[in-house]
């Protein structure tokens, strides 16, 4: 499973081909992709601590990790109702809803493995923010893999790629709000 989102994140265009020829199912993306990723942002979250420990306590960076699991967890579960409500042509097939459910997935991921890096690097407002930009790169040729027709692919692709980077920060930011008060 690590060597399909490689590739999807080098090469995009072969990546989604070849995740399309492979047909996992969700539970299995979800189980072999998605959930350990989540665990390793959720334990990155306490090496800031390394770093600096006046900041970063255990009780605060115990909170990070809850938000950030949440957040990117949160928004996978939002995506995916809302994306299937929107466009009811995933909702007509286990294939094709398993298949934005993976799209989904594996675009978040991308996400999930900046976040880690960005935990490691204890790099707060560096160049990493910039490869977020990446995504939607990434989600674009990823369209054909989804099948939809042509004249929904540009909305439903404007729709998604605003959904997935912006709901993670968003329901972070509500979150942490949330928790500090």
């Amino acid at each position: 499973m690590l060597k399909k989102i490689l590739i999807v994140i080098i090469k995009p265009k072969l990546g989604w081909q070849y995740i399309d020829d492979s047909g996992n199912s969700t539970q299995r993306v979800l189980s072999g992709v998605f959930f350990p990723l989540l665990a390793i942002l959720a334990i990155s979250c306490f090496i800031p601590m390394i770093y600096d420990s006046t900041t970063h306590t255990l009780s605060s960076s115990l909170m990070d990790a809850i938000v950030s699991f949440s957040s990117y967890m949160l928004t996978y579960f939002l995506c995916s109702y809302l994306l299937s409500g929107f466009y009811p042509e995933f909702s007509r097939s286990h294939i094709a809803l398993a298949k934005l459910n993976n799209y989904l997935i594996y675009n978040l991921s991308f996400m999930i493995i900046l976040s880690v890096l960005m935990n490691v690097l204890n790099a707060e407002l560096s160049v990493l923010y910039f490869m977020f930009l990446y995504m939607p790169y990434m989600a674009f040729n990823g369209l054909e893999f989804l099948g939809l027709k042509d004249n929904k692919q540009i909305k439903f692709f404007i729709i998604s790629t605003v959904m997935m980077m912006v709901l993670p920060f968003l329901i972070g930011f509500i979150l942490n709000s949330l928790i500090k008060k």
